[in-house]
């Protein structure tokens, strides 16, 4: 359990480096994800590391679901991944048998458009795992992996961490 809160903590710090650590406000630890707020943005997030891998790594993967109330931006899924990703990464999500194409550059990967963001959160909340897989830079495939239980109320913490907040 303090491993598992001292690497949401470190993802929580990936998140938002420019923001002081004092600033981000815990609101709950929900199996392998966390919900945090962060009032100085001010946003609201849960994060999760993903699965441990013995493979070569450039970055810390993590995944999180964003809510920037002043941008009007809510429950906006982001992967960090763990590696650099080539010019045309042919980035995709599995989740249970539903595959959905993601959009991405650098080590960072999206959902294309607010339709398929919705249906990622939607699956995500009844899966047990996700793996996104990609190419990196030099031309290989590889997967990230994530344990979904949790990831409801983590995500439904943070929403309404930030549901005042206009």
């Amino acid at each position: 359990m303090i491993l598992r809160s001292a690497l949401l903590l470190c993802a929580s710090a990936a998140l938002s480096i420019s923001a002081p650590a004092a600033a981000r406000d815990s609101l709950g630890l929900y199996e392998t994800w966390g919900a945090f707020r962060d009032p100085m943005v001010p946003r609201c997030y849960a994060i999760a590391m993903a699965q441990a891998s013995q493979r070569q790594r450039d970055y810390e993967p993590y995944a999180a679901v964003g809510t920037w109330p002043k941008r009007g931006v809510r429950n906006q899924i982001h992967w960090r991944l763990s590696r650099k990703l080539t010019t045309d990464p042919r980035i995709e999500l599995v989740i249970g048998d539903q595959r959905y194409p993601l959009t991405g550059g650098g080590g960072d990967a999206w959902a294309p458009d607010n339709r398929s963001n919705a249906a990622i959160l939607a699956a995500m909340r009844s899966a047990r795992s996700m793996t996104v897989r990609a190419t990196d830079a030099r031309g290989r495939r590889f997967a990230n992996t994530w344990s979904l239980p949790g990831v409801a109320s983590a995500m439904d913490a943070a929403a309404i961490g930030c549901a005042r907040v206009r």
